[in-house]
């Protein structure tokens, strides 16, 4: 009963008191840490680099980075966005020891999702399809600042402020980084759509 108790403690703190406790040697709150954000942060190399294992050890190097600071760590922002600037600096790293960054691997599933924000809705399934698959050819085109930006916003749900966080940059910056994405990737899809011979 009491060990029931302790872990509904543990599941109503904030991730930021769940670091806190896991810098004082409680490694259950690291696994529930670890549980809450492993999908999502893994997602986010993924669906930037297209090769599966250096988005595996860039996410793998993340975590040990979370584990070394985690004596040193200050809920002065809140976890995600920490997590996330660690995540960030890997990558940025990563692209300027080697460019250009490959192609986005995202699914057609995954794809239609991000096409129904992008591109307007089409009335076929089979339009639909094709333009799911233009958009993902169009991604992997956008600058890296732009397709980190639109990846945070969209497959994250992350806000532009929470974006300019992580990334440390203004917030004028990510909202011209997001919109600029947004429309590269109509224009692409567009102008990709006609050269197919559609109108």
């Amino acid at each position: 009963m009491a060990l029931a108790m302790s872990h509904l403690k543990a599941q109503e703190q904030t991730d930021e008191q769940l670091m806190q406790l896991y810098a004082k040697g409680d490694a259950k709150a690291f696994e529930m840490l670890y549980l809450k954000h492993k999908g999502a942060l893994y997602r986010y190399f993924v669906r930037q680099l297209a090769d599966k294992q250096l988005a595996e050890d860039l996410y793998q190097e993340t975590w040990s980075r979370v584990i070394r600071a985690a004596a040193n760590y200050e809920p002065s922002a809140k976890f995600t966005t920490w997590v996330y600037r660690i995540a960030h600096n890997l990558l940025i790293d990563h692209v300027r020891a080697v460019k250009p960054v490959e192609a986005v691997g995202l699914d057609d599933v995954e794809m239609d999702a991000l096409a129904a924000e992008v591109v307007d809705k089409p009335d076929v399934v089979w339009e639909e399809n094709q333009k799911s698959m233009l958009l993902k050819s169009c991604i992997s085109l956008l600058p890296h600042v732009q397709k980190e930006a639109f990846i945070l916003n969209i497959e994250m749900g992350f806000t532009a402020l929470i974006i300019s966080d992580i990334a440390g940059v203004t917030l004028e910056a990510t909202k011209s980084r997001i919109r600029y994405a947004y429309q590269s990737l109509k224009n692409c899809v567009d102008a990709k759509w006609r050269e197919a011979g559609h109108e």
